[in-house]
């Protein structure tokens, strides 16, 4: 199979704060003079192993803390953006957790600075465009969600839309109805997760309840036939986050992921890396594990890939300009498919 890594594709389902790789950690620290409660990078790396959704979740907003400043927040930026242009990203809708800065004490303000800035540096660095995805965090008071979405309301003009993130069970998509539908009359597109830890029904809740552009996670949707069938119809899109799923124990291993049957069911499906510092891999990684253990071809990463251009908040001429860019790597895997079988005769 062709290099899997340059196959050109569109990022869906990144957490930002969940691109930070414990030598960024250390850097940041010491920048902000902080103390960071392990020996070195190997021993917070050794750390990066869970139970969970909760258990990561912990040790995610711990190692945030060294988030202070705006060249913070654009360093991380950029140094996502290299590694994932080096995986064939070439379009990125990052999320970010507004609440999770502000309830430690950094304004809105700054962290908007610096991702924008990120975004721009990282812009001019690669052939990567980038927008922002503002999450609340589900597990906070609902009556937060609204006044952060007021607080956003001043950089409306800076963000592609809003999402719902954190720990998912016990808290229903339903209860931020009202949350999205003044988010949808700011001009602002809708995603939230669902799906993962929590059943079915919650994507049910976020396509009828929330009116959702894009299901993040979904990979329990095969366990409702209806659901099926009505994400197929609406050719709703779902950012799958597969190695994310083995590492929070979603999935036993990657030969358990439905991806495949999502495939035959029609349904539009993306691969991404959710939180790669974390997980054990960046977009191309997803894309290789898995090669490695599903039965998928070539065929089916090109789909994938274009799915994600397809299920983009980008406009038409980006839209088209990436779609021709996979079209370009898919004719030179049939010229190099074409040159071993010439070389096997």
């Amino acid at each position: 199979m062709h290099d899997l890594l340059t196959l050109p594709k569109a990022e869906l389902h990144l957490h930002i704060e969940g691109t930070l790789e414990p030598e960024l950690v250390f850097a940041l620290a010491r920048r902000n003079r902080l103390t960071v409660p392990f020996a070195d990078v190997e021993a917070l790396r050794t750390a990066y192993r869970f139970d969970d959704l909760v258990s990561f979740l912990d040790l995610y907003y711990a190692c945030m803390d060294v988030l202070r400043t705006e060249e913070d927040f654009a360093d991380l930026v950029t140094d996502y953006a290299r590694r994932a242009a080096a995986q064939g990203v070439r379009h990125v809708e990052m999320f970010f957790d507004p609440q999770a800065h502000t309830s430690r004490g950094i304004p809105l303000d700054v962290v908007m600075a610096g991702l924008t800035e990120g975004i721009r540096r990282a812009s001019a660095l690669h052939d990567l465009s980038a927008g922002l995805i503002a999450c609340f965090l589900r597990d906070r008071p609902v009556e937060e969600a609204h006044s952060t979405l007021d607080a956003l309301a001043g950089h409306v003009d800076s963000l592609l839309g809003i999402g719902l993130d954190s720990a998912e069970v016990g808290y229903p998509p339903s209860l931020f109805t009202e949350v999205y539908r003044d988010a949808r009359q700011m001009g602002l597109r809708l995603v939230a997760h669902a799906g993962e830890e929590g059943p079915p029904s919650y994507v049910w809740e976020a396509i009828d309840e929330l009116g959702v552009d894009r299901v993040d996670h979904g990979v329990r949707v095969m366990e409702d036939s209806a659901l099926v069938q009505r994400l197929q119809s609406d050719r709703m899109p779902l950012t799958l986050c597969p190695l994310s799923n083995v590492r929070l124990r979603v999935l036993p291993d990657l030969s358990f992921h439905p991806m495949q049957a999502m495939l035959s069911a029609g349904l539009v499906v993306t691969v991404n890396s959710d939180d790669p510092a974390y997980f054990g891999g960046y977009a191309g990684d997803n894309f290789v594990a898995l090669a490695e253990d599903l039965p998928l071809g070539q065929d089916d990463f090109v789909l994938m890939a274009r799915n994600s251009f397809d299920a983009s908040f980008i406009d038409d001429d980006r839209r088209r300009e990436l779609m021709t860019a996979v079209d370009e790597w898919r004719a030179d895997a049939d010229q190099d498919d074409q040159a071993r079988g010439w070389a096997s005769l």
